[in-house]
């Protein structure tokens, strides 16, 4: 999938979470396996409900998924996750790149730059 199918949303989101440093915290630790909620907000200098809504916002991004296990929230990063960030990020790179090379072709087209040049005035 690339970035020009996936709605500005989906990318506003996925961004959106990943610029938090708590949250990418939150990513890393649960890659390495899923851990619960309460066992998060341990690691945090902040409420339990701040936690939750940072677990919220990488949830809505698409970057962990929650499942209830009795009276606790198991949270595991989903596998795909850092692959959809790294393609909307190749995507943007690659667009900027055609860009430049572009730019780099008109440039070495034109022969004679000097000859162009409006601030150079007729000889007198």
């Amino acid at each position: 999938m690339v970035v020009d199918e996936w709605s500005e949303e989906t990318v506003d989101r996925l961004f959106h979470a990943l610029a938090d440093t708590t949250r990418r915290d939150i990513v890393r630790r649960c890659v390495r396996g899923e851990l619960s909620v309460s066992r998060l907000a341990e690691a945090y200098p902040m409420s339990f409900a701040a936690v939750q809504k940072h677990v919220a916002v990488l949830e809505r991004a698409g970057l962990v998924t929650k499942q209830r296990s009795g009276r606790e929230q198991l949270v595991r990063t989903d596998p795909d996750a850092v692959g959809r960030a790294r393609q909307a990020l190749d995507d943007l790179e690659s667009a900027w790149r055609g860009r430049v090379d572009r730019m780099a072709r008109l440039l070495a087209e034109d022969p004679e730059p000097e000859a162009n040049d409006p601030t150079e005035g007729p000889e007198r």
